[in-house]
């Protein structure tokens, strides 16, 4: 039999440092943070502030673009046609859904296959699999910009260019990442759970998919949204294998924008919102998930 202590506890609760501190102290310690914040959120604000002005805001009252200064951060009035001059200049609907299709199967496709990996990793015993957990954390230290012409000649020689396959189909093939923070969560679940499913008759399978998966939701949301923001970012992707102006993401087509409509830079600060958002909403959202997947990977029970 197991205690309740022996399950992880979640981030923040009775057994976190927060809430041992003495209230002035998390006050605080509160007040410590959000000014941290201030650096970090400050082009978030210049952002968005800029992406409700005109250029007689933006610059100096006789239009110098030399200037380039922000004389104030509150615009007056705000102007909600910039963001309709953005959407008119370059229609998101078709990026977005190209956006969101590539996400959805890279989202599944990533955190399944490495869900499968990491609980080979942390519960099955065979020969040599220290040494293929370490070559495979290896790869983690070898840059993209390595691999990326031979990874490109491949595609290539395959027929993908110029299609979403070189874009989804390594997903499908698991995330050293993702197999690492996975392997520490199924770590610290308790092995007693699935010697009493074993007993009971369960295959490796089936308490993979029935016991593990359910208990390691917190990692398995902190690996899909590490996901969704990274392929929701991808420029590079869509850039070397996508050259039909149908199949384009937002972010490539965010990068068309500034390329024909450079000048209007609150229009181009409209579109950057709009490419921001979702994601910050998304964070939001999640966070509690995301804080208690990361703080419950950090170590072996």
């Amino acid at each position: 039999m197991f205690r309740d202590t022996d399950i992880p506890q979640s981030a923040g609760g009775r057994g976190s440092i927060a809430y041992r501190l003495h209230p002035a102290q998390r006050i605080a310690v509160h007040a410590l943070l959000l000014a941290l914040c201030i650096p970090f959120a400050l082009p978030l604000v210049w952002m968005v502030s800029t992406s409700f002005m005109d250029d007689s805001q933006l610059f100096g009252a006789d239009g110098d673009r030399g200037a380039g200064t922000i004389r104030n951060l509150v615009p007056r009035p705000l102007r909600w046609e910039n963001y309709v001059d953005a959407t008119n200049a370059v229609p998101i609907g078709t990026p977005l859904r190209n956006t969101l299709y590539l996400c959805s199967m890279n989202v599944v496709g990533a955190v399944v296959s490495s869900a499968v990996v990491a609980y080979g990793f942390a519960r099955m015993r065979f020969r040599g699999r220290e040494l293929l957990f370490v070559l495979m954390i290896g790869t983690m230290a070898l840059p993209a910009q390595v691999t990326m012409i031979p990874v490109f000649a491949l595609f290539r020689w395959l027929g993908w260019y110029g299609t979403y396959l070189p874009l989804i189909v390594p997903a499908f093939f698991g995330s050293a990442f993702y197999v690492f923070l996975l392997r520490q969560f199924f770590q610290t679940i308790p092995e007693e759970l699935a010697e009493a499913a074993r007993i009971d008759g369960a295959s490796e399978w089936r308490i993979f998919w029935q016991i593990m998966l359910p208990l390691a939701k917190p990692a398995l949301a902190t690996c899909a949204l590490f996901e969704f923001m990274s392929t929701w970012n991808d420029y590079l992707g869509p850039l070397l294998y996508i050259n039909d102006p149908q199949r384009y993401t937002l972010a490539y087509g965010l990068e068309q924008f500034m390329s024909s409509y450079g000048g209007r830079w609150a229009q181009l600060m409209a579109g950057t919102t709009l490419f921001t958002v979702p994601v910050v909403v998304l964070f939001f959202l999640a966070q509690r998930t995301f804080i208690q997947g990361i703080a419950t990977t950090g170590g072996k029970s």
